[in-house]
């Protein structure tokens, strides 16, 4: 397990299956409901991630560096599953009026995702002051390009690329398909994907450069997310059918009404 092509295999695959995992347990509770009671289900999820840290921060050995990833991710995971499910979202739950634009669509724009992103910022808090002197402080850097990624990724939602697929968007959240921009990529793009350049750039640089298995493994499994973060921001731009990757293991969505939406 320290092979940093073990490391890097492993987060490639921990990425797809938990973001299909995710998308099926939204996806059922669209067809039967519960949403609500999906996110307490999930609460073991949390704890794990909650554990997982806090044993990995004095940790720094090769198993600890998984460990460390593993709790991040799954803090994140069911902070994403909260927001998906349509629990955890924003006090604007409606769609984009027509005509709002400049200053007042973004604030109605982040008005739908205002509770999320406060979730987000507490994990980070809260994870950031948990490893506070730690020696293993691979939870503290898989979240920061977690989170570092999302907010790039909603500002190019929001601001406009070309592709977007909202496929997977669940029921629940239906609304937030207004507030996103297809058409010409903005600024926000090149920012974007120069800031998640230099990320996998450092990432890489300091897998080359380790001197440990444990800093071989750790920075295996971040050059591999920083990768992934960088490629799903490519695939906003470049017309690839990325869908495909979860549509097979999905139940097919319900069906609605044209007077529903």
């Amino acid at each position: 397990m320290a092979s940093p092509w073990i490391a890097s295999l492993l987060a490639i695959f921990v990425w797809w299956f938990s973001t299909g995992a995710i998308l099926l347990a939204v996806r059922r509770a669209d067809q039967i409901g519960g949403h609500s009671w999906l996110i307490v289900k999930w609460l073991p999820l949390l704890a794990f991630g909650v554990a997982a840290v806090t044993v990995s921060l004095p940790d720094a050995s090769v198993f600890g560096a998984y460990l460390g990833f593993a709790g991040a991710l799954a803090i994140w995971g069911w902070i994403e599953l909260s927001f998906l499910a349509g629990v955890i979202t924003g006090p604007v739950k409606a769609p984009c009026l027509p005509g709002l634009s400049g200053r007042d669509r973004f604030f109605r724009a982040f008005g739908t995702v205002a509770y999320h992103e406060l979730a987000i910022v507490i994990g980070l808090w809260g994870i950031v002051a948990a490893a506070d002197g730690a020696v293993n402080r691979m939870a503290v850097a898989t979240y920061l390009v977690l989170f570092l990624a999302r907010i790039f990724a909603k500002l190019n939602l929001y601001f406009g690329v070309p592709r977007i697929n909202t496929e997977f968007v669940p029921t629940q959240l239906r609304h937030l398909k207004s507030y996103f921009r297809r058409g010409p990529a903005t600024l926000a793009f090149p920012a974007a994907i120069t800031a998640l350049t230099a990320l996998l750039a450092v990432c890489a640089e300091r897998l080359w450069t380790a001197q440990s298995e444990a800093g071989t493994v750790g920075f295996a499994l971040l050059t591999a997310l920083a990768a992934l973060a960088l490629l799903e921001h490519w695939l906003m731009v470049v017309p690839l059918p990325d869908a495909k990757l979860w549509r097979w293991m999905l139940p097919a969505p319900k069906t609605t009404l044209p007077n529903e939406d």
